[in-house]
C-alpha cells in the first residue's frame, strides 16, 4: 500500500471535503487508505464517505493532537503517512503525483506545492520552497514545509519518534527537522494540497508556535551530527547568515530557561558556524539574514 493519510477533526462541516477529496485520487497503480481521527468527543455525523472500506474512524476524547495523529499512524498500513486536518483537501491527481516521485528517489520525505486559501476557500498564494536534497539548515532556520502537501516515509517516521506532543504549535515544523536530520528531501512542482489558513476558524495554537518553534530548533540541534549537517547543507551566503542566527537564538533560549551551560555551548557552535563560513562573512546576504527575520522563499 502506497500511502496512509490521517485527517484529524473535530466534527467540522469540512471533514467531508477532505475525506472525498483523498477517496478521488486516481491512484491506480497501488492502494491508499485513510484513518479519520474524531478527537470531538462525540459521534461523527452519518456521511456517505463512511461506508468506504478505505477509511477508518479512531474515536478520541480532546486529546493532543500529536498524540492522536501517533495512534493513527501506528495503525497505519501505508509505506508513506501523510497528514491533514479537516479543513484541508488534496487536489486532484495529489498522491499519483507524490507516487511518481517516489519511486524516482531515495529520499524519504516528498513534497510538492501547497496552494493556501482564507475561509471562503479563495487562493491567498502558492507555496513551494523550491529546495531538495539535504535541507537542514533551511528547516532549522525557518522554511516551512506543509504537511498537507507531503508525504514522508513509515519507517522514518517512527525512527525519529512521530510528533513531540511537547511542542503543540510547532510539531509540524519539529518534525520535518527531526526528518531533514536523517534523509533528504524531493520535491514535485506540482500542486498538491489547498491549506486553509483561517485565524478565525482554526484549531492551531498560533499564540505558542514561536517560543515551541525556539524549543524544537534547541533540541534538535542537540543531536549527534546536528552542526555537520548543517553547515553542509548551508551552502550560499544568506543560509550561512541564517546558520549562524539559528544558534545565536537558542543561545537566548536557554538564558532565559536558566540553562546556563546549553548557552555556552550554543555559544561555541554560533561561533564555530560564523568561523566556518569564510568570505561570506563579508557580503551582505549574510548579514541580512542574521540581523533580520525569514522571508519565506519559493511563494509563487
Amino acid at each position: 500500500m502506497f500511502s496512509t493519510t490521517v485527517i484529524t477533526t473535530l466534527g467540522r462541516e469540512s471533514l467531508a471535503r477532505a475525506v472525498e477529496s483523498v477517496l478521488s485520487q486516481d491512484l491506480v497503480v497501488e492502494d491508499f487508505e485513510i484513518i479519520v481521527t474524531n478527537d470531538s468527543g462525540h459521534p461523527l455525523s452519518p456521511a456517505d464517505w463512511q461506508c468506504s472500506d478505505r477509511v477508518t474512524v479512531l474515536h478520541t476524547n480532546r486529546r493532543e493532537r500529536s498524540v492522536i495523529r501517533n495512534m493513527a499512524a501506528a495503525i497505519a498500513r501505508g509505506r508513506y503517512l501523510h497528514f491533514m486536518d479537516d479543513d484541508d483537501w488534496l487536489l486532484p491527481g495529489a498522491l499519483s503525483e507524490l507516487h511518481t516521485v517516489a519511486r524516482s528517489t531515495d529520499a524519504k520525505w516528498i513534497y510538492g506545492t501547497s496552494r493556501l486559501v482564507d475561509g471562503h476557500g479563495k487562493k491567498i498564494t502558492d507555496h513551494h520552497i523550491g529546495i531538495h536534497g539535504n535541507i537542514f539548515a533551511q528547516v532549522v532556520a525557518g522554511e516551512w514545509l506543509p504537511l498537507q502537501s507531503a508525504v514522508v516515509d513509515t519507517e522514518l517516521y517512527f525512527e525519529v519518534g512521530g510528533f513531540d506532543w511537547r511542542l503543540i504549535g510547532a510539531e509540524d515544523k519539529d518534525l520535518c527537522r527531526k526528518a531533514s536530520l536523517r534523509t533528504d528531501f524531493a520535491s514535485t512542482l506540482a500542486l498538491i494540497a489547498c491549506i486553509t489558513r483561517d485565524r478565525a476558524t482554526t484549531t492551531t495554537p498560533y499564540h505558542h508556535a514561536t517560543t515551541r518553534s525556539v524549543w524544537s530548533r534547541d533540541l534538535r540541534l542537540d543531536e549527534s551530527g546536528a552542526f555537520n549537517r548543517m553547515r553542509t547543507s548551508a551552502q550560499d551566503d544568506y543560509w550561512r547568515g541564517r546558520l549562524v542566527r539559528a544558534y545565536s537564538t537558542c543561545v537566548f533560549w536557554n538564558l532565559q530557561n536558566r540553562a546556563f551551560l546549553r548557552a555556552i555551548g550554543r555559544a561555541g557552535e554560533a561561533s564555530a558556524g560564523l568561523l566556518s563560513s569564510g568570505l561570506s562573512v563579508f557580503t551582505r546576504n549574510f548579514w541580512r539574514a542574521l540581523i533580520h527575520s525569514h522571508t519565506r522563499a519559493g511563494v509563487m
